[in-house]
Order: C-alpha cells, then structure tokens, then sequence
C-alpha cells in the first residue's frame, strides 16, 4: 500500500534535526520513499492530510519495564532501596503468566497512544516459561516496534538452553517487529560465571546486550566496566543503562567499544541513582537515548523524558551543559534512541528506505498554538493530548486521537483486574 502524508510540518532528525515542511512524506510498503513539497498522488493510494500537523519519526524508549504497567504510582516517593524491596521482591512474584500478557500489552500500548513507536522492554519479572512466553506474545500482538530485553536473572534454569529456545521458538526467523536482546544482570549485580554465560550467549546468539552497569557507585562501575573490558565482552555491542557513576574517560571507551547509553532522567534524580550523564557521554562520543524506566514512580511518555533531559542538562552545576539545545533532546529520542536499542539503519529518522514509523502531532490546541519554533514545541510544549496520529511500518495503529486495532475499554479492565490480583497476592505472600 502507498500513503502519502501531504502538506505536514515536516521534522527529521538526521543528520540534525531540521524542520523541512511544508512538505509531504511518501509511503510505499511500510517504507519511507520520498520526502519533500509537492509529491504527486499515487492512484489507489491513501492520503493522510497533514495540515497543521507536526510530522516526525516516532519516539525510542530504549529502557522501559513494561510488565510494571499494572503498578503505576504504586509507591510514588518511593527510593531505589524500597523499589528492590516493593517491586522485584514482594510485587513480581505474585504475577500469573495472564497478568505479565495484560500488562506488557497495555504498557506497549500506552507507547504507541504517546507517540512511542520503538520500545527496549528489559523483562526482568521472574521469568517462567509461561511467563516469556506471554511478555512476547503481548509485544507482538500490540503492534509496537520492540526489542525484547530477555533477562533470565538468578532463575535456577540454565541460562543458554531457556535463552535459545526464546530465541528460537520467538525471533529465529527473520522478519518482524518484534526483535531480541539479552537484558544482562551484568558484573555490577551477578557474579563472575554468570555473567560470562549472559555474554557468551548474546554472543552465540548474535545478540546486543542491555545491562544496568554504572549505577552503582564509582568503585563498582569501575570494577564492572573493568571486568567487561578485561574478558572481551566489549566486542559485544552493549547498552548501559542507568551510566551515572563513569568518568569521561570511561565513557569514551563506551563509545570507542561501539557501546550506547540509556538515560532514565526522571527515575535516576527520583531514586536517588544519580545525575543524568546526558551531556558527558554525548560529548564522549557514545550515543545517548532515553527510557521511562519504571511507571511505579515516573512518567511514561517520551515528552516528559525530553523536557527532564532538557532542564537537567542545561541546569548542571558545573555549567557545562548550556549549550545543550532542544535539538539534542529531540535527536536522543529518536534517531540516537535508534542507533543505542541496534535499531539506527531501520528507524529514528525520516531517510528514504528506513520503516515509516511516523507520528503526528496537533497544532491547533492552546498548549501548541502560535509556536515559533515547532522543534522547540515537540519537546517544551507537547505532551500526549497533542499525538493525533501514529504510525509502525506504515501502518496506522492511531488516528485522529484514538488507538485503533485494539478494544481499549478491554485492555483497560484486564489491567485493572491484574493490578488488583497482583497486589492482593503479594500481601497474602507477605502475610504468610
């Protein structure tokens, strides 16, 4: 099928993010095929008509605990310590394999409602089998562009046959929107043969690996990142998540290594893991993308994520990061976005031969009206209420302000049911 968008306000995002419109955007077979003023009709072809529309390539989370969706604001003050404790000790244990499909389904769909269009889901629930198995299915059946963070954790299963036969019975065949990587416990929390296995397999599998590494302290994000260089794994290309405890020099190994960074701006000041390292690891050269993290005590949509990136970096107290602009915000959360999450040669951006992974954003409301600048609109001005239109490889999954493809109102109360359930099941464990 061809689609063409006509008369937006055209914004993409590489090399730099620039503002191209009015001009049209053409779609043919879920791909990007031309983009510019005046592109002719195609017979037979859809017109999605763009006027008073801002049009830009779709937001990357790459860092996003999406079975938490059920838990949103559960403890909203809550500190890194009381997380461990309330959420991956008390909470996750009470999920059912139902519970796990509900809320990665309306997790990946609060993505797509907020203009997301790619998600890094870092699935470290306790998995099962059963559970595995309905985290992916949710993903796929949501028809986000994700990569899937599979982290087998301490779980007593061997990590490389339970991991080849996710990988097998999941992502085997090429093709999909639906892809893999190994969400490492990594040398910060796991001991030393574990994480040899979890980069052994990444590698055998010829996988990426996503890991919380730098969060810690300065002595265990050296010691950790030590680790990983003395052992080789940095050949494997790795996504460090949480960075805020590396020095420049080791950031410019990150980036010397083919390593990217995952920014978590509003859980890192909230929880107390440290300042942002937005700035310091662009200026080393490593890419930078932005993750929501955890709902149980953040936001999940991407303009949050923008203007927390924005105000922390341009408030540093040293000053160094004035002259990060709104373009640098917009750009880490999209084609940077893509190129940490391994995804940079199919989405992020607006070239010719990339996935038409495509959002609109309404002009016409009294947040966005009247703006000057309309980069500087994406990421001060917009937030959810302004994404009128979305869509994933050419596909239209939002239209005029409503998800389509899905019985919301359903999704909605198997949610409800679910953090009813998971919650009244982790106090009766406690009590017991």
């Amino acid at each position: 099928m061809t689609i063409l968008i006509r008369n937006g306000i055209i914004v993409d995002t590489e090399p730099e993010p620039v503002v191209i419109g009015p001009a049209d955007v053409r779609i043919e077979d879920g791909k990007i095929a031309e983009v510019g003023p005046g592109l002719a009709d195609v017979p037979g072809g859809e017109v999605i008509d763009a006027s008073g529309r801002i049009v830009l390539p779709g937001f990357v989370d790459t860092h996003r605990h999406t079975w938490q969706a059920g838990l949103r604001a559960i403890e909203p003050d809550m500190t890194f310590g009381r997380y461990f404790q309330r959420v991956l000790r008390e909470l996750a244990p009470a999920y059912r394999p139902d519970d796990i499909y509900a809320c990665n389904l309306a997790g990946a769909l609060e993505c797509l409602d907020a203009g997301i269009t790619t998600l890094v889901d870092w699935s470290h629930m306790r998995p099962t089998r059963e559970r595995t198995d309905a985290a992916v299915r949710a993903l796929r059946d949501s028809g986000v562009r994700a990569v899937f963070g599979y982290c087998l954790g301490d779980s007593p299963q061997d990590l490389a046959s339970e991991g080849r036969r996710v990988f097998d019975e999941h992502f085997g065949t090429a093709g999909g929107l639906v892809s893999m990587m190994i969400a490492a416990l990594g040398p910060e929390i796991a001991g030393a043969e574990h994480v040899l296995d979890e980069w052994r397999l990444a590698r055998d599998l010829g996988l990426p690996v996503t890991a919380h590494l730098g969060g810690g302290s300065p002595e265990s994000a050296t010691e950790g990142l030590d680790f990983l260089r003395v052992n080789g794994l940095l050949e494997t290309p790795t996504m460090f998540v949480h960075a805020n405890h590396y020095d420049d020099d080791q950031f410019k190994l990150i980036a010397e290594t083919g390593g990217g960074v995952s920014v978590t701006p509003v859980d890192e000041m909230t929880l107390g893991v440290g300042y942002p390292v937005t700035g310091r690891a662009r200026a080393a050269g490593a890419p930078v993308s932005l993750g929501a993290d955890t709902v149980t005590c953040g936001p999940g949509d991407m303009f949050s994520l923008m203007r927390a990136a924005f105000t922390l970096e341009r408030g540093r107290p040293d000053g160094a990061g004035r002259d990060f602009s709104t373009k640098d915000a917009l750009r880490v959360a999209t084609i940077e976005g893509a190129r940490v999450a391994g995804l940079g040669d199919v989405t992020g951006s607006l070239r010719p031969g990339k996935q038409a992974d495509l959002v609109l954003l309404r002009t016409d409301t009294l947040g966005m009206a009247a703006a000057h600048d309309p980069i500087g609109a994406v990421v001060l001005n917009a937030d959810t209420s302004a994404v009128d239109t979305v869509l994933v490889a050419g596909r239209v999954v939002k239209r005029d302000g409503r998800l389509l493809h899905h019985d919301v109102a359903a999704v909605l109360a198997s949610l409800a049911e679910t953090a009813q359930a998971v919650t009244v099941g982790a106090v009766t464990a406690v009590s017991a």
